[in-house]
């Protein structure tokens, strides 16, 4: 069955409120020179066709700000679409409905429109619908793999409200820097400056997407401090180990050996790599279309030293995964980082064995290869001409990026300085 009604909209000056800032002073003032109100349609009983309603501005315009104007404009919105919902007809007075909204008097379509407005004026937003909303949001817009760690992020800090005796009904405006800080310190002293960063990163963005959405009227969480961390990146392999383990994983596990070499011989990272589906891989042109973390599509090129490594493709199904624990193009229903996970795992496998710690991992591969690359390109190139050339396949966006990565990994040695400290 066809609804009765179309869901409540805003109409905001003839501009679009995504685009605000975009715009000049001018034009900002012009928008609010007009009426923005509330719009909606309801299904005429005898033509059955929806009919656009009288529109509704319950005292909005008397705001003359983009934000305060919006925001009573947006729980207006709420209450309306609440009304609808509940079975509010604009044709006939509803009695049971009306009553909760305005008591027991019956009353006229224009004073309810300012009983509305003064409802939704009283009354804010609450942390668990502030939470809810950008849960909401942020499910649509950040990756497989990166959303589950942001929703842990905000639940923790919502639980840990809820013991100091914060009640998740109560506005969101409660919640203070002094607030937030205090949960900051609270996870840095149960764990570690990396994690207390981390979590301040997930409710500074949370937060931010509240201040865009005018839930509330600043984002103080971004003026908090970030504590000074020690970076942890995996170390290179040497020469010999790097051999070593290359001959047993072709010897006995053929698919973390190709999944090595993807990241070795591609530089992708393993997350990336199990992303891939066969129809990424184009055997005849050589290239590899890469979902990227922000879901476009990148295209590198796969050099001949992986084209000889690929097994034969022909006949698997496009759709198939390319890699999964029993075969290179198959099914494979797991989550993204299930499935990096379980590489992570199988290749700790293969560290026992050689008695590696923790400083060695899959990136290492990464790393190590990185490392050779740039100092082959060295020995005929300057160190500019050299980086600019590794910047292209590594993917690295800035040159300053790139230099940094060659740092952190010891990529750029200088040459043997013995005959300068000859006695």
């Amino acid at each position: 069955m066809k609804s009765n009604y179309s869901e409540p909209k805003i109409y905001t000056g003839g501009v679009q409120i995504s685009n605000w800032s975009k715009l000049s002073k001018l034009e900002q003032k012009n928008a609010l020179k007009k009426d923005w109100y509330l719009y909606y349609s309801y299904r005429d009983l005898k033509t059955l066709k929806l009919v656009r309603q009288a529109p509704i501005k319950g005292g909005a315009n008397r705001y003359k700000t983009k934000r305060d104007r919006y925001k009573f404009l947006q729980v207006l919105q709420r209450n309306l679409s609440v009304m609808l919902q509940s079975g509010f007809n604009p044709y006939e007075y509803n009695s049971e409905i009306e009553s909760s909204f305005f008591g027991n008097t019956k009353i006229k379509s224009t004073v309810r429109e300012e009983v509305i407005a003064e409802k939704a004026e009283e009354k804010g937003t609450t942390i668990e619908d502030a939470f809810i909303l950008g849960l909401s949001i942020k499910k649509k817009v950040l990756a497989e793999s990166s959303y589950p760690k942001f929703k842990s992020k905000v639940n923790q800090f919502k639980r840990w409200l809820v013991q100091q005796d914060i009640k998740l009904s109560d506005d969101i405006k409660i919640i203070s820097k002094k607030t937030v800080i205090n949960y900051l310190n609270n996870v840095l002293l149960s764990s570690s400056s990396r994690n207390r960063n981390n979590s301040r990163t997930d409710i500074n963005s949370l937060f931010q997407l509240l201040e865009d959405n005018d839930i509330i009227s600043e984002n103080f969480v971004r003026s908090i401090n970030v504590l000074k961390t020690e970076p942890k990146r995996n170390k290179t392999y040497t020469p010999d180990l790097e051999v070593a383990l290359f001959k047993h994983l072709k010897d006995n596990d053929p698919i973390l050996y190709l999944f090595v070499q993807f990241i070795s011989y591609n530089f992708l990272r393993p997350i990336e790599i199990c992303r891939l589906k066969v129809k990424d891989i184009d055997v005849k042109d050589k290239k590899i279309y890469l979902k990227a973390k922000n879901k476009l599509v990148k295209t590198k090129i796969i050099p001949d030293i992986l084209i000889k490594e690929l097994p034969n493709l022909e006949g698997v199904q496009p759709e198939m995964w390319l890699f999964t624990p029993s075969m290179i193009g198959a099914e494979w229903t797991s989550k993204e980082n299930n499935k990096r996970d379980y590489f992570t795992k199988q290749f700790k496998k293969v560290k026992d064995k050689f008695n590696l710690g923790i400083d060695y991992g899959l990136y290492s591969f990464r790393h190590t290869f990185i490392t050779k690359l740039y100092r082959d390109f060295r020995k005929n190139l300057t160190p500019f001409e050299a980086k600019s050339k590794l910047k292209e396949i590594t993917g690295h966006s800035t040159m300053e990026a790139l230099e940094a990565y060659l740092r952190d990994i010891d990529g750029e040695l200088p040459e043997d300085y013995s005959k300068h400290l000859r006695h």
